[in-house]
């Protein structure tokens, strides 16, 4: 297995503590019963959400006229291991990999109830004002904060 932003597996993977369970329902299959290609994303989103409100950084409402800044989604990448099933139990690791001045590269890796790699991915967020749809800095306070969440291999 060899993604682009994985150097080395067995580093890459110590850099997680916290994961979310998703069990793959039947709506979620084809025919065959294998987990459509799309959900992936539709776990990484409730990981990360779920990550979010773990190490406390807020959710804002964008109908909320006070705030400055949203976390958006400027790309996302999922690579496949192994086939996820109908009924499958998945834990989706999720972590901080990188801080950058407006943006984080958010990481994920799906194990199913057997331990097995089933995909990973990653993705940026870019801290967006709503009502101009450009990126905004992070504050000293936010990025510290991130840094501190931030996973670097021992």
């Amino acid at each position: 297995m060899k993604a682009n932003y994985i150097e080395d597996f067995q580093e890459w993977e110590k850099g997680f503590s916290f994961y979310s369970e998703a069990r793959v329902r039947f709506s979620e299959t084809d025919m065959y019963g294998h987990m459509n290609n799309t959900v992936s994303f539709t776990y990484f989103e409730q990981a990360r959400i779920d990550y979010f409100r773990h190490v406390g950084i807020l959710m804002p409402s964008v109908a909320d006229e006070n705030v400055k800044s949203i976390p958006i989604v400027a790309d996302l990448q999922c690579d496949y291991v192994k086939q996820v099933f109908f009924d499958d139990v998945l834990r989706i690791y999720t972590k901080i990999a990188k801080v950058g001045s407006s943006s984080m590269d958010i990481h994920y890796l799906a194990k199913n109830q057997r331990d097995e790699v089933c995909f990973t991915g990653r993705g940026t967020i870019v801290q967006m004002d709503p009502r101009t749809g450009k990126s905004v800095p992070i504050s000293k306070e936010e990025r510290a904060h991130l840094i501190s969440l931030e996973i670097i291999p021992h």
